[in-house]
């Protein structure tokens, strides 16, 4: 039996699961909480994968046609809006669990196979369509001739310890998560340990900073415990504004539950009383999952006044944002939070000891926060046993570019990065041929063929010149020019600057300025203009590194690192743009040079009509040319062209 109403899961999961110590050893709980938690159903489940990337798939049509059908055909069946498993190249997925029998999980599962799905699976039987797997599990009845989900390729090389639940619970469901396991490491803690205690498991445990710098997080807490003040913050920084990465923005979407226990575990650790979520306020469903998680949190009395008669306050509040790079840097987000422009400050005094409001304030990303209730739940001898000797726990990333598998994934430290491209992803996709990796715009690093056998760890890539980043896993093929990439990660940071220090504000606009002389050809250039750009391109290694060395944030520190890459591994392509004046991949415009092939030429006249500066000249029914002191590189003849006579030079 399980409890009948709303008010009786409250209580039952309050009392007898949260408050009760004993509550691994009891069997007939586990069977009550197996109902509660969604793992046994009593009628038929759907779950539609609802977060931001299965939308843009087209989820939320698929969505609306399961429920009409529901509707049109007087089914009493269950349809939840999930969140995302990581498997983002399958989108929209949908699971189906009917009672008795294990889940289902359908991929590519667009609105016009809806009608197949539910007429078949609705009778027992299998549908003709994209099965990605069944979700094993021992008390139900297996399908038959189905793999399971853990034997896909996509996740059986991962170590699924801080995307467990996602994509397989109610995001909003506060019963589902305690009755998965969720809140019970916060009890325990305000139960039976210090905040002393707490910072001593964290440091014990070996847990590093996720957001880059990879810094000893309960040592960090540690200071800021230490410091004496009547009021403390816990910040956890949700901007995630690297354009290679979401994970963390799927992690709220999917699982908001965890990342509150998270916050509510550091906030006690550092003596907090109040927490605050920053994120962007472009994340709309992200972060109205987030304070409907927080309302239902705060309902059950999880946070608050004295919480469950502990004698402990902690308040979460959601604080949005601005879409601004900057705010990913501690200082700048504390100064963002007090309605102060987004600005960095100068350190030390680091914010564990004088942030917000001169207050005592810890910054954790998202990543590092949601290891927390794991850690305190199976204690730090068992996390220091994930990973290598320097790098503790798993990793998340967002494998993106040239793959055959994308999405969210994770995997355990120590992996190699060839198996997260081959075992994980797939391989590349296409035939296409591996160039690097990109470990995320904030990092600038790249991971070539010579180093795709390293680790993922932070040593190993500090020893190598590289930086794990913040999650951004972008593969890249031959096919793109890595002068050009790193022309658009200076555009950017020149963007996203906040201009406060000289180095980052006119710096990254005089790399900026170097870049793009290097993928222009120039056609009326003045000898003083060349001596200037050859000039420019001399300086631009010790540019950088000035740069790197005198900005006053992070930021501005990072800036230069995707040039100084690609001076160190990709040389030949930048000598190429600036002696050859000519683009490899064929990618810089400005350097292609357009000819028409007299021999393939039929003279039909499409590329004279479409020339926007009257550089073809010729006669109908007669081979044209191009007048190259005229063209400007637009490609409009060579996308017109039906006989492929414009060639590329």
């Amino acid at each position: 039996m399980t409890p009948g109403t709303d008010i009786d899961i409250k209580e039952f999961l309050i009392r007898q699961v949260l408050l009760d110590p004993r509550r691994d050893a009891e069997l007939a709980l586990k069977k009550q909480l197996s109902y509660i938690a969604g793992e046994r159903v009593h009628k038929a489940h759907i779950y539609v994968g609802m977060a931001t990337c299965a939308q843009i798939a087209g989820a939320r049509a698929t969505y609306q046609a399961i429920k009409e059908y529901l509707s049109d055909h007087h089914m009493d069946a269950v349809l939840v809006e999930g969140g995302c498993n990581g498997l983002c190249c399958e989108e929209p997925i949908v699971d189906v669990q009917l009672p008795g029998k294990t889940r289902l999980s359908f991929g590519r599962l667009t609105a016009d196979k809806v009608q197949l799905l539910m007429d078949e699976i609705m009778n027992d039987n299998l549908p003709d369509l994209p099965l990605l797997g069944q979700y094993a599990n021992p008390i139900l009845q297996q399908w038959d001739n189905v793999d399971t989900m853990e034997e896909h390729p996509f996740f059986a090389h991962q170590h699924r310890l801080l995307l467990e639940h996602c994509g397989l619970i109610d995001p909003v469901s506060v019963s589902q998560y305690i009755a998965r396991g969720g809140y019970w490491a916060f009890a325990d803690t305000i139960a039976r340990h210090t905040p002393a205690g707490v910072c001593d498991i964290i440091t014990r445990s070996g847990l590093s900073g996720r957001g880059g710098g990879g810094f000893p997080t309960g040592k960090k807490w540690q200071a800021a415990l230490d410091t004496v003040s009547d009021q403390k913050y816990l910040v956890c920084n949700a901007v995630e504004s690297d354009p290679g990465s979401y994970m963390n923005r799927v992690v709220i979407e999917s699982n908001p539950h965890r990342l509150i226990e998270a916050v509510l575990i550091a906030a006690y650790a550092v003596g907090a009383a109040k927490a605050y979520v920053f994120i962007r306020q472009e994340f709309t469903l992200a972060v109205k999952r987030l304070e409907e998680a927080i309302e239902q949190a705060r309902d059950y009395g999880l946070t608050g006044h004295h919480i469950y008669d502990s004698g402990v306050n902690i308040d979460v509040v959601v604080k949005q944002g601005a879409r601004a790079f900057v705010c990913g840097e501690e200082t700048a987000l504390n100064n963002s939070i007090e309605g102060k422009r987004a600005m960095p400050s100068s350190k030390p005094p680091y914010p564990a000891e004088r942030g917000l409001w001169n207050k005592p304030t810890i910054v954790n990303n998202v990543e590092t926060l949601i290891n927390v209730p794991l850690i305190i739940r199976h204690g730090p001898e068992w996390f220091q046993s994930l990973g290598t000797p320097t790098s503790k726990g798993t990793k998340l990333f967002t494998l993106s570019g040239s793959l055959r598998r994308y999405g969210t994934a994770e995997v355990a430290m120590g992996t190699s990065f060839g198996d997260v491209i081959e075992k994980i992803g797939g391989g590349m996709a296409d035939g296409k041929t591996f160039k690097a990796i990109v470990l995320g715009i904030n990092s600038g690093s790249y991971i070539t063929e010579e180093n795709l056998d390293k680790e993922i760890d932070f040593k190993v890539l500090k020893d190598i010149g590289a930086a794990l980043g913040s999650g951004a896993f972008v593969v890249l093929d031959q096919g793109v020019c890595m002068v050009d990439l790193a022309k658009f990660f200076t555009a950017f940071f020149k963007k996203e600057s906040c201009g406060k220090c000289i180095p980052c504000r006119e710096g990254t606009a005089r790399m900026l300025e170097v870049m793009e002389r290097a993928t222009r050809r120039p056609s009326d250039e003045k000898s003083f203009q060349t001596l200037e750009r050859f000039k420019g391109v001399m300086q631009l290694k010790s540019l950088a590194a000035v740069i790197g060395e005198t900005s006053l944030c992070s930021l501005g520190k990072s800036a230069p690192n995707a040039i100084l890459n690609t001076l160190k591994y990709f040389k030949h392509e930048f000598d190429a743009h600036i002696f050859e004046r000519k683009c490899e991949a064929n990618v810089c415009t400005d350097l292609r040079i357009y000819l028409i092939d007299v021999d393939a030429c039929t003279g039909c006249t499409a590329c004279f009509q479409k020339c926007p500066v009257d550089a073809i000249i010729g006669s109908p029914r007669y081979p044209h040319f191009i007048v190259q002191d005229k063209c400007i590189g637009c490609g409009s003849c060579h996308d017109v062209c039906k006989f492929n006579a414009v060639l590329i030079k």
